[in-house]
């Protein structure tokens, strides 16, 4: 968060009597405007902003940070006038790769005040763009479970006698499946076009197209994806409404919805809005009703 505050301490006087909902704060700061021997050697007196800078600071879970250079952040153009300390920056108090800043005496330039830095790591992250697959329902799906199914049946089992030998045949069990998958899966890269319902026969005619060219070929290839689609969806519900038996995950949770159309009551040329109020209209309307 960048912050300027005036010589009033406007900005200052505003965000300690302001509430504000700012989460995961990592960073504030920017020129404060004040003077402070806390954070500048050639001062001498301590402020009374400080104290509520500090508090709101302390609201944000930030704490003080000190330069690794003290250096003046602003020059004065007066002869007559020390340079001082108005910049400050604020860091996350549990962060352990941001503690420090620098200051840049030398980048000023035309500005009165000199800019402040600091270097955030970014962790490099690995983005996994390949993987296997196994499609379901296919003929190496049917061999894989086949082989795992016979290989399984060869593991002796008679002899478990301990938590060892049990760890030495499920450790057998996952070289099984791992061997069998490697040799049946295959990889496929993903993109941000890739498609759960999209298979073998959509590939296929999609190259035959591409090669003919031709009106037939291409009804083929949009008749096959159409169909594709169709059985991919209908096996999902089919799976999610029998097996999982949460139908409710077929619906849309997520997008924005109505609110129910709700009028003031009003009983006796009065308004009611408390909880309580209500249940005794309730309780009034009903007792009057004639049956």
């Amino acid at each position: 968060m960048n912050v300027y505050s005036d010589s009033s301490h406007s900005t200052i006087k505003y965000l300690k009597d302001t509430e504000l909902n700012i989460r995961n704060l990592l960073i504030m700061t920017g020129n404060f405007n004040i003077r402070d021997s806390l954070w500048d050697p050639s001062y001498s007196f301590h402020s009374s902003i400080s104290d509520n800078l500090f508090a709101i600071a302390d609201s944000f879970n930030l704490f003080l940070s000190f330069p690794t250079e003290q250096v003046p952040t602003r020059f004065s153009d007066n002869a007559n006038d020390l340079n001082s300390v108005l910049d400050l920056m604020f860091l996350r108090c549990d962060s352990e790769e941001i503690n420090s800043h620098v200051i840049h005496p030398d980048w000023w330039l035309t500005s009165d005040h000199t800019p402040l830095t600091i270097t955030i790591p970014i962790i490099e992250e690995h983005i996994t763009t390949r993987k296997r697959t196994l499609i379901k329902n296919s003929v190496e799906e049917v061999d894989f479970v086949n082989e795992v199914i016979m290989s399984f049946s060869k593991v002796d089992t008679s002899n478990i006698s301990n938590i060892s030998d049990l760890d030495e045949i499920v450790l057998s069990w996952a070289d099984i499946v791992d061997r069998s998958l490697s040799k049946h899966s295959k990889f496929i890269n993903i993109t941000k076009n890739s498609k759960s319902w999209w298979n073998d026969k959509c590939s296929q005619d999609l190259a035959n197209y591409r090669v003919i060219k031709s009106i037939e070929s291409w009804k083929t290839f949009c008749k096959t994806v159409k169909l594709s689609k169709r059985e991919f969806f209908d096996l999902k519900i089919q799976e999610i409404t029998n097996k999982r038996r949460g139908p409710w995950e077929l619906m849309n949770w997520v997008n924005k919805k109505k609110l129910p159309a709700i009028k003031t009551i009003k009983y006796n040329s009065s308004l009611y809005l408390e909880l309580n109020d209500l249940w005794q209209v309730l309780h009034s309307s009903f007792n009057s009703a004639q049956f």
